[in-house]
This record gives C-alpha cells, structure tokens and sequence, in this order.
C-alpha cells in the first residue's frame, strides 16, 4: 500500500474495466513519471468527454448533440436498423463500410448474474422505433457469447409480433483460420450460416 494520493489514484484506475491491481499501479507511475503537460491533456480530455458527450435522444450511440452524425445523416437507408450492445460496437460496423442503414444500442446485455434485465436496455425505445413503418428489417448484431445469444434470442421474440423482418449476423469461421483450431460452437455455426455460391 501506498500512502494517500499515489494509492488513491491506484484505486480509481483499478476501477476501470480490464485494468488488475497490477496494471493500476503501472499506469499510476506512468502518470507520475510523465510529462506534467502530457497529464494535464489528458486530464482535460476526460473532463471534456464527461462534460461534452451524451447519448443520441434516437439510438443511443455517443454523440456531442442530441442526434448523432449517423441518425442526422440524410443519406442512411431508414429501412433497416442494426442493433447493437454498445457504442464499440457501431464503430466495428461502421469501419467494414459495408452497412449504410441505422443503429440502435441496447446499452449492454442480459446478464441476470450482473443484474441485467431487459428493463435496463433500451428495448422499449427500439420497440418504439419500430412503430414507424419505413423500417423493414431489423439485424440483430449482439455479440456471440452467452449473453448476446440470450438477447439475441429474448430480441427475436420481442420483434416476432412486429411482422418485420429480423435477421441475425453471420458467425462463423474467420479468414485465414484452421478448421482445426475451431471450437465445435463456431464450426456448427459456419455450418448453419453457409450460403450458396453457385
């Protein structure tokens, strides 16, 4: 233990999700060892981006205004709307540049171990979405482990009574990648997800 300031600043960083006590008190001493107009930057960036950023008032996605540049973006196809857990996970889609319709983020996942309910995503708002009758499809992007499958499969019951056409992302194998090195959830999943190619 290290006495006041030092060990508190070791505390508040191994908050942060991903950083152990280790990692927290490595990064503590990075802070004090750095330059001190290195520290004040990036002090500042975190107190811009807490006064600054807010959630889109439509999907949810971080933004600097109550719309996002997506949603205010005119030449996004409204028809369809891809629904993801988090923010991350917009800008993994976006960088493919192979989806130009709309997002909704749920805000995280069921997780009933962490106390995570559907009550604590943004469904209902999706629900609301829905309403509107230029939306066609829904693509539901949750990750694939366990809890993204259980939103996944509470999502697709959720929206079966919409009458709106839902579908869910592929998952299978990765380029480059050994059948071999496959665990059997992936490989079954190539399988169900394989496409016509003739």
């Amino acid at each position: 233990m290290y006495e006041g300031a030092v060990q508190d600043l070791i505390d508040e960083l191994g908050r942060l999700p991903g950083i152990g006590p280790k990692s927290a008190q490595r990064v503590a001493f990075h802070i004090l060892e750095a330059d001190a107009e290195d520290m004040k930057r990036l002090a500042a960036a975190i107190s811009t981006v807490k006064d600054k950023v807010q959630f889109c008032e439509i999907c949810f996605n971080v933004s600097e205004e109550s719309k996002c540049r997506i949603c205010r973006d005119e030449r996004r196809d409204g028809s369809v709307i891809c629904v993801v857990e988090e923010s991350k996970d917009v800008m993994a889609i976006e960088r493919t540049r192979s989806f130009r319709g709309l997002y909704h983020v749920l805000g995280g996942s069921i997780n009933p171990i962490a106390g995570v309910g559907p009550d604590q995503l943004h469904i209902r708002e999706l629900l609301t979405r829905l309403s509107d009758d230029e939306v066609q499809e829904v693509i539901i992007a949750t990750d694939p482990n366990l809890e993204g499958e259980a939103t996944a499969t509470y999502l697709v019951r959720m929206l079966g009574a919409v009458g709106i056409r839902i579908t869910r992302l592929a998952s299978g194998l990765p380029v480059g990648g050994d059948l071999e090195y496959a665990d059997d959830v992936t490989l079954g999943r190539a399988f169900e997800g394989r496409r016509s190619v003739s």
